[in-house]
């Protein structure tokens, strides 16, 4: 069930209405929600919510027999059945076929020509996202960071809270679980923010993301048709799509979740501002960065053990989130890319500032020439990510000098027309700090940005349903 479409505003309106009929009454609020997750995840293909289910049952299972558990041997044995049932599911359905047929390509490069043994599995839709989860669950009751909460039915509601089920943020227990299992207070200020977040999520989706894709499918599906300046406009519109699209999808998720009294954690802090690779990561889908940093890059040593060893598991850190985000080579590539400016910077630049240029009078340039910098390394990224091949890659960097193209300078008025929206807020946004900035503007100022939104919507907005880019990770 699509965000951005007539049934789930329907379905949202209706458990919204029962949610708040039930008062405080938090158990049977939770059972409501967990019915409608499960009938939100249903919606898309009804046989998969037996893996949800299957996930839920085996960590809710291991967490409670490793609390108990005191011998160390028997805690990893726990453990190690939770990480090899969870990552066994999401590696069958994701990365099975991609194996399959990459082993086969490697057997032909010897002079053998096997048949892939492929078995066309269609992908869970939110498979990575709701593993993770529910693996960061086990991994720190194991690490003694984390008590397993007694109620099944609070644990299945935390594996499959529908605002956030099938694109993050992945959200960690310690947080989400004690939301889950205490009553829920709604107020205005809560209120208030949920409905921009709301707002704006779908404005980013429908009118900027849906627009920039516009631009970027025709370009990339038949990219010998365009030259020059429509190959550098069709990789800066992916590069606002992408952000547009998953950032708006986050948007939405929070604001829902905050009409119904839940804080999910930011996700996105305003990425394209960032002055280093760290930096970038740091703002940039933030609840997956940070589960890596928690539960791989230190478990493999962080930055302890030297240079060297700290290099390294940058580079294998960003390698394996490259794998994650899809069976494919140019999201490993990806991943060897953003590892690769990790370490070169990390070598160049042990002990990176941190500054706003309109805090730092003397570094100001310096500051801004770094952003300018990293923003042109990330859409080079974003080359890698959407590219279906390396000859695609080639093709653009090759011709991307060619002169203007037969559409160049119109895909540059639609570029600029629909994306201009979004670099002001985001610009009202960095300069305050504040990322709910608009919330706090003067009354007719904000009902009039909340009327250019809607009214943007409602005339700009691609109104057939667009699954969101992360859908498919």
């Amino acid at each position: 069930m699509l965000f951005n479409s007539f049934v789930f505003v329907g379905f949202f309106l209706l458990t919204y209405a029962l949610y708040l009929s039930l008062g405080r009454r938090t158990r049977a609020q939770n059972l409501l929600l967990l019915v409608a997750s499960y009938v939100f995840y249903g919606y898309w293909d009804w046989r998969f919510l037996g893996l949800l289910a299957v996930s839920t049952l085996i960590d809710f299972t291991v967490g409670k027999a490793l609390y108990r558990a005191k011998d160390a041997h028997r805690r990893k044995l726990l453990l190690t059945i939770s990480v090899c049932a969870n990552l066994g599911i999401l590696g069958f359905f994701k990365y099975y076929d991609f194996f399959a047929r990459s082993l086969a390509e490697v057997l032909r490069l010897v002079g053998l020509d096997p048949d892939p043994l492929t078995l066309g599995i269609l992908l869970p839709v939110g498979i990575s996202f709701y593993t993770f989860q529910t693996m960061s669950y086990t991994i720190d009751i194991y690490r003694g960071k984390l008590a397993p909460t007694e109620s099944l039915l609070d644990f299945a509601l935390f594996v499959s809270f529908f605002p956030q089920l099938v694109a993050g943020p992945i959200e960690r227990a310690r947080t989400l679980l004690p939301q889950i299992e205490r009553p829920r207070r709604i107020d205005r200020d809560q209120l208030a923010a949920g409905l921009w977040l709301i707002l704006w999520g779908y404005f980013k989706k429908v009118v900027i993301a849906d627009r920039m894709a516009l631009i970027v499918n025709p370009v990339f599906a038949e990219q010998a048709n365009y030259q020059g300046l429509e190959l550098v406009v069709a990789l800066l519109a992916f590069t606002v799509q992408i952000y547009g699209d998953f950032s708006g999808y986050t948007d939405i998720a929070r604001g829902l979740a905050k009409l119904m009294g839940f804080e999910l954690m930011v996700n996105f802090r305003l990425p394209y501002f960032a002055i280093n690779p760290s930096d970038f990561w740091r703002r940039w889908h933030v609840s997956f960065s940070s589960w890596l940093r928690d539960y791989l890059y230190i478990p493999m040593g962080g930055n302890r053990g030297g240079k060297a060893r700290t290099l390294r598991n940058l580079a294998v850190t960003m390698l394996l989130g490259g794998l994650w985000h899809g069976a494919a080579w140019n999201f490993v590539i990806w991943g060897g890319y953003h590892g690769a400016l990790l370490v070169i910077y990390r070598w160049l630049d042990p002990n990176p500032i941190d500054a706003n240029p309109w805090r730092s009078g003397v570094a100001r340039l310096r500051v801004v020439g770094m952003m300018a910098l990293m923003f042109l390394l990330t859409v080079f990224g974003w080359l890698m990510f959407r590219a279906q091949s390396a000859s695609q890659i080639l093709y653009f960097l090759s011709n991307m000098h060619q002169g203007l193209g037969r559409t160049g300078v119109e895909l540059l008025y639609n570029l600029f027309f629909f994306a201009w929206p979004l670099a002001a807020v985001q610009l009202l946004q960095y300069r305050t700090g504040d990322l709910l900035a608009v919330c706090g503007l003067p009354t007719p100022i904000r009902i009039a940005i909340y009327c250019f939104l809607f009214c943007g919507i409602i005339i700009f907005g691609v109104h057939e349903s667009m699954e969101f880019i992360y859908f498919q990770f």
